[in-house]
């Protein structure tokens, strides 16, 4: 099935612009390994040129601009802009599979989700108006106090490949909603969606620059927005060592910075648990979105007494696991996003056989799927916890195995890592589960699922996976600054100064 790719250019200022250097980079179907077109390569000059749009969107029409503009004008294009996507579903979700592989099912569903995030933050917008200028009770009625809630400026949005569409909506739609001008880079892995965002916005009418789209390489567009001395915040989603790169280049401004990155999240199985059930939400929690994300559940802590059972299922389910062209009908893993990020996972693997771990089943390529990045789901026992698969990101469909005995011991195990974004406990003991969800040290916890995701709670981590909170109100809270304003009421002088009396 031949999808036609859009070409685009560079979207700055409300309309479509060659970069200045005029380069492009091709796109690869993961899923055949061939070049079904290109996107526009955008450089620092072309960095320039967006901020100064930006810039501008938050000051034109005397007083009229973005900024100042009412949470409920600003709302009236997110909800434009969500009835456009999901016109358009079917198309953006067939152009999402072909440039990251993504099963073309899961890729309709984060359409949906997509949509509903600029719902949702239209909501928040029109919120924002009946919070301005909320008072705030102070301890002396000689003054008065009220807040102001300002846009924090031009924001630079840099996202990632896994979820290329939702994971810039997760930033554009509260961004926009606070009344800021966005810069956004989407990853050059997966960009196609995001540029059809930048059409979308030009056929709603969307004012210029207040979304400006850049793709481009990471060291060239990437970089240049990170440290551009008049973007005003980034937000950045990707691994924990480009993040460490984007918080120092926004260090040199000493402006404020969100990180969501990596992460190795475990997944807690008790002795009492239904265990087809856990074993889908095992799979579901690894292997959705072809081991691509970043909150993955990708150690699994099993107790001893069901542990040989557990596996034994595991291991045969993830045999019926279907791998194929992402828009085959009942794809449930497709290809890896890339040659390059292919190879690193089949490295992973190779490692951990070295290291004295046992492959029980996958890692490697499908015997009936010659070309394109595919794998096969991999389930690794004997892990210790000194191998490199224990404690590293694989970011691909692997699941390491370990077992304990306590719950203590399953506590120490699933904090046994550098990163903090999400963890998954299941059990029928819901006084457990909480003890543990107490215990785990994370940002998000799943009591008997792994991997929901809602527009309405906030998503973060904690150590290496990041800092900050998207999604909610917080995730809006990110690109408001709150302006104190206090007043003195009283008739009466202030009187600490009594001016000394000069007879004559």
């Amino acid at each position: 099935m031949a999808i036609p790719i859009p070409s685009r250019q560079l979207f700055i200022d409300g309309d479509w612009r060659e970069p200045v250097k005029k380069n492009r980079i091709p796109v690869i179907n993961p899923a055949t390994e061939h070049v079904i077109g290109d996107i526009p390569a955008a450089t620092a000059e072309d960095v320039d040129i967006a901020v100064e749009a930006a810039h501008r969107a938050l000051k034109r029409n005397g007083g009229k601009d973005w900024a100042s503009a009412s949470g409920a004008h600003r709302a009236k294009y997110l909800r434009a802009i969500a009835s456009k996507i999901l016109e358009r579903k079917s198309e953006l979700a067939k152009l999402e599979a072909i440039d990251c592989g993504k099963p073309l099912e899961e890729a309709a569903w984060d359409m949906d989700d997509v949509a509903g995030c600029f719902e949702y933050n239209a909501d928040l917008a029109e919120k924002l108006d009946k919070k301005q200028n909320a008072s705030v009770s102070l301890p002396m009625d000689t003054f008065k106090c009220h807040l102001i809630r300002e846009p924090i400026g031009v924001v630079g949005l840099i996202t990632p490949w896994n979820y290329p569409l939702l994971m810039a909506t997760w930033k554009v739609a509260p961004a926009l909603a606070a009344g800021c001008a966005a810069i956004l880079k989407p990853s050059e892995l997966a960009s196609l969606t995001c540029l059809e965002l930048g059409e979308i916005c030009r056929e709603v009418g969307l004012p210029p620059g207040v979304l400006n789209i850049l793709t481009g390489l990471g060291p060239e567009a990437g970089a240049s927005l990170a440290s551009h001395p008049d973007v005003d915040k980034i937000a950045f989603t990707g691994s924990s060592a480009t993040g460490s790169k984007v918080m120092t280049a926004a260090a040199q401004n000493v402006k404020p910075v969100t990180l969501e990155l990596g992460g190795k999240s475990p997944i807690v199985i008790f002795e009492d648990v239904d265990i087809d059930k856990a074993v889908e939400w095992t799979l579901f929690g690894c292997f959705w979105t072809n081991g691509q994300i970043c909150s993955a559940t990708s150690r699994l802590l099993v107790h001893e007494s069901i542990a040989g059972e557990f596996v034994d299922k595991l291991v045969k389910w993830a045999k019926n696991i279907k791998i194929s062209d992402p828009l085959e009908e009942g794809c449930r893993l497709g290809p890896i996003v890339s040659g390059s990020q292919y190879e690193k996972v089949l490295k992973f693997v190779s490692t951990a056989k070295s290291e004295g771990a046992t492959v029980l089943y996958g890692g490697e390529r499908p015997l009936h799927l010659e070309k394109g990045f595919y794998i096969e789901p991999a389930i690794i026992t004997n892990v210790t916890r000194s191998m490199q698969i224990w404690k590293e990101e694989v970011f691909g469909p692997v699941l390491c195995v370990n077992i304990f005995a306590t719950e203590e011991e399953a506590i120490e195990l699933a904090n046994d890592t550098h990163y903090g974004l999400a963890a998954a406990v299941i059990s029928n003991d819901l006084e457990r589960c909480d003890r543990v969800t107490k215990a785990l040290d994370v940002g998000v916890v799943w009591v008997n699922c792994s991997q929901p995701c809602f527009s309405q709670a906030p998503w973060g981590g904690k150590k290496r996976s990041g800092f900050g909170r998207e999604l909610g109100e917080w995730g809006l809270e990110n690109y408001q600054n709150v302006k104190q304003v206090t007043r003195y009421i009283s008739d009466e002088a202030w009187g600490w100064y009594n001016p000394p009396s000069h007879k004559l």
